[in-house]
């Protein structure tokens, strides 16, 4: 299954959901109680690249124990929604396999491997 977290994640998550023949959840910002009647899975993600702490989850329904879940975006920077998503993904009792991004713009390599990422292009050959 691919995870992509909106707004571009969802775009490039959903493009390769449909490459790979798997499943494809919407990992939502600002997953409030007010979203919609389904239970949801949430937490809060630690500062994002704008410095902001937001909340993100998805329709528990999504994610069952045993699947296995790739996260799918376009960058990533900080690794602050790689480790929110990281952790829907074991609430849910599902495997984390790590994130694939177009670009890695990580500083801190142990993230890279912790997480464990895989970009097309390192930010510095842009």
């Amino acid at each position: 299954m691919v995870l992509g977290p909106v707004s571009r994640g969802s775009l490039v998550g959903a493009l390769t959901a449909a490459a790979l023949h798997v499943g494809f959840v919407e990992m939502r910002k600002e997953a409030g109680a007010g979203v919609d009647s389904e239970r949801w899975v949430r937490r809060t993600g630690g500062p994002d690249y704008r410095d902001r702490q937001q909340v993100f989850g998805f329709p528990r329904r999504l994610v069952r124990a045993g699947d296995r879940v790739l996260m799918v975006d376009d960058w990533v920077e900080t690794g602050a929604t790689a480790r929110v998503a990281r952790g829907l993904v074991e609430d849910c009792g599902a495997r984390w396999i790590g994130v694939a991004c177009v670009v890695d713009g990580l500083s801190e390599s142990r993230l890279r491997h912790e997480l464990p990422v895989r970009g097309l292009l390192d930010v510095r050959q842009l």
